[in-house]
């Protein structure tokens, strides 16, 4: 990958000089997943930061045998850039819900660039500083109604990782009880309203393609901004 699509693609980068990409690309290892394949187990955290080149991934918490879906991330996020400096235990593992391609840079060679590089390290801050707002924006949701939690949910993964089609904003068909987890209502909810989002026109599943169309992205917008 060139350094000028590198950048294009990690927001984190935008701002990263150019020596300080190429060095990355330089020591960054490669990766290519299947499907429900797990990328990352739960003792594998804070050995490096992971860059989602293409597909998606979801990061699971563990109890036991049972699990839930913390988060969702698409092309030109990243992970395990906060465990690099926290060494306690981890009960999460990190799985490929589509074909997935990451670059993967150690712990060592990524704290070593951060300080290298006055303005990735700024950026990173800033990156961080964003998760620790929608994380308290996800906490002060909760009274809100199923049918606006889950808009916002799925206006956040549009405007995130989506792509511009003909029948409206791409994004990864995601199971009822992802989406139920992540947007912090019951998977009997998730399962009517997305039904009623169906009819009404406002999305359409491809489900040979494994396709969520967010057909009228902009009515999901305006329900995701209502109180």
């Amino acid at each position: 990958m060139q350094t000028k699509a590198f950048s294009e693609l990690f927001p984190l980068f935008n701002t990263a000089a150019p020596e300080t990409l190429e060095w990355l690309l330089s020591v960054g290892t490669e990766h290519e997943y299947p499907e429900e394949r797990a990328v990352l187990m739960e003792d594998a955290w804070g050995n490096a930061v992971y860059f989602v080149v293409s597909g998606w991934v979801k990061v699971r918490r563990l109890s036991g045998d049972d699990t839930f879906t913390l988060a969702i991330l698409g092309r030109g996020d990243f992970f395990g850039e906060m465990a690099i400096l926290d060494e306690s235990p981890r009960s999460t593992d990190v799985i490929a819900m589509s074909p997935v391609k990451l670059l993967s840079v150690s712990a060592q060679r990524f704290i070593q660039t951060l300080f290298k590089d006055p303005q990735l390290h700024h950026r990173m801050l800033q990156l961080m500083v964003r998760r620790l707002r929608l994380t308290n924006f996800r906490l002060q949701r909760r009274q809100q109604p199923p049918a606006v939690k889950l808009a916002i949910t799925l206006a956040f993964l549009g405007e995130s990782y989506g792509h511009k089609t003909q029948k409206g904003v791409a994004i990864y068909q995601i199971s009822h009880k992802d989406l139920a987890d992540i947007t912090d209502i019951s998977a009997e909810d998730t399962g009517k309203i997305m039904e009623k989002l169906e009819s009404k026109g406002w999305i359409e599943i491809d489900a040979a393609r494994k396709i969520m169309y967010l057909v009228n992205f902009q009515q999901l917008t305006n329900l995701a901004k209502k109180v």
